[in-house]
């Protein structure tokens, strides 16, 4: 079996590269007293880390509020308006309003700092913004008492740090804790969640799946076939090809299909590797072969997609 030097066999390190998140400190919300604030709906995927005191998150879209305390965090994945209040009958604010022509990263509202939450943003393309938000809620809560939080507590102690200091590189040091925290998140989601959707992210979880997907991530190139991955995952040929398709929405082949165009897809925007090589690289006979399985998933050319790279500006 060929060895893919260029990734690990780790599916879910694998994919979080290809999404090539970029995480930044969005700013912070100190408030006391009595106090509501409404949040615009955010198309960037954001989260809150409680850092003091406790208040209510609301969404007009949810059935029911959520209490967030000291430690917890929630990680806000749909575009949803919501607002953070002390009491929920209070009238809320306007987020804007109160920021006003303010450079201070820091907002306050109401009367004392009983309150102190710290948010950060998740950057990501049109496309990897879908693939996320197939396949997680709306929202993702993690309290703050919990044992898989622990890390995501000391990542959250750790951005009060930075935020509190004036060491040379917390800008870059707070990017990198928050790509942690959004890791971490991800971690305690696929290991606390009861009813999670049909997608990758399920089939990473997968036990019986995991080994299925580690082969075809360490080597994508490789001539897979339904019964060397059935054997992985020790189920017949035909169990295996049901299974596969009920957890992970897809069928086995069209799932190593769409992650090798993922690969190729981040092989286009990096530079001007041949298409003839790349093909090759993705165990495809012909760079015609590949191009016709490429525009088949992505609905447009290599040429195409390498163009609009080009001509996008950075």
């Amino acid at each position: 079996m060929r060895e893919n030097p260029g990734m690990a066999a780790d599916p879910l390190s694998d994919l979080l590269q290809l999404l090539d998140a970029r995480a930044v400190v969005a700013g912070g919300l100190v408030a006391g007293g009595d106090w509501s604030v409404a949040f615009p709906g955010a198309e960037q995927i954001k989260f809150w880390g409680v850092v003091r005191g406790s208040c209510w998150h609301v969404s007009d879209e949810d059935a029911a509020p959520l209490h967030l305390v000291q430690g917890d965090v929630l990680l806000r994945i749909a575009p949803r308006a919501a607002r953070l209040c002390s009491d929920r009958d209070i009238a809320p604010v306007r987020l804007a309003d109160i920021r006003g022509d303010s450079s201070d990263v820091v907002t306050r509202v109401g009367n004392g700092d009983n309150f102190f939450l710290i948010g950060g943003m998740v950057e990501l393309g049109e496309e990897s913004e879908r693939l996320l938000r197939d396949v997680l809620p709306p929202f993702v809560h993690v309290r703050g008492d919990s044992v898989e939080a622990e890390p995501i507590r000391w990542l959250l102690a750790q951005l009060l740090q930075e935020r509190e200091g004036e060491r040379p590189g917390r800008t870059a040091a707070s990017a990198q804790l928050i790509q942690l925290m959004f890791l971490h998140i991800l971690r305690v989601y696929m290991a606390t969640a009861e009813d999670m959707p049909a997608g990758w992210l399920r089939a990473l979880n997968d036990a019986r799946l995991a080994p299925v997907l580690r082969l075809m991530h360490a080597d994508p190139a490789h001539a897979w076939t339904l019964n060397e991955l059935a054997l992985a995952s020790s189920m017949s040929r035909a169990a295996f090809a049901a299974y596969f398709n009920k957890v992970a929405g897809v069928a086995p082949m069209r799932y190593l299909t769409e992650w090798r165009m993922r690969i190729a897809q981040r092989a286009l925007a990096e530079g001007r590797v041949p298409l003839a090589r790349l093909a090759e690289s993705l165990g495809y006979a012909s760079e015609s072969a590949f191009s016709h399985a490429f525009k088949r998933v992505t609905g447009q050319s290599p040429t195409t997609r390498r163009r609009r790279i080009v001509e996008t500006p950075s």
